[in-house]
């Protein structure tokens, strides 16, 4: 298995997890809004880096 794709998939992952916590947070408004602010941006970013190494590797052989 290609390791950029993999990473890509654990990035994504990772970006899934981060984007939940943040969104049960702003519902349950049991936490201080910053640190909910930087999960969302931060799981944002892993979400879309993840997606982007995972569309743009090729599978080679």
């Amino acid at each position: 298995m290609n390791v950029k794709r993999l990473f890509g998939s654990i990035l994504t992952i990772l970006g899934i997890i981060g984007l939940i916590y943040a969104g049960y947070g702003f519902i349950k408004q049991n936490m201080q809004w910053r640190e909910l602010l930087v999960a969302a941006v931060i799981g944002l970013v892993f979400f879309v880096s993840g997606i982007g190494l995972v569309k743009n590797t090729k599978d080679e052989a």
